[in-house]
């Protein structure tokens, strides 16, 4: 089992299983992506023999012995990485904010037109 435990990382109750599940499986990828580019570049360091290191030596000790899912937990726990909000909520926000923006500009556009004479 892996800790901090799905409660604790729910933040008591702000996140269902869903959302933080989802959050993790994404970081665990993110995770693998940096392992991935770490390790091409020191096999790059390596076949220009720029070192004298091995290829462990030079990724990152996190990225090369822990499993991608238990790093990316620990950086959901540590803070690192952040549950941002559901797609639906921002989406809401979005079109909110679009609202006010085109309120905003046609109060701007009847403030500043005048009179048209007939």
């Amino acid at each position: 089992m892996i800790y901090p435990t799905l409660d604790q990382l729910s933040k008591d109750g702000k996140f269902d299983r869903y959302t933080v599940t989802i959050a993790a499986a994404k970081g665990a990828r993110m995770v693998t992506e940096e392992y991935v580019s770490e390790r091409e570049r020191a096999e790059q360091m390596v076949a220009r023999k720029e070192t004298d290191k091995s290829l462990s030596a030079l990724i990152d000790k996190e990225l090369r012995d822990e499993k991608a899912v238990r790093t990316a937990v620990h950086r959901l726990h540590s803070g690192e990485y952040v549950i941002g909000p559901k797609p639906e909520k921002a989406a809401e926000e979005c079109e909110e904010l679009a609202e006010a923006a085109e309120e905003e500009t046609a109060e701007e556009d009847a403030e500043g037109a005048e009179p048209v004479e007939e």
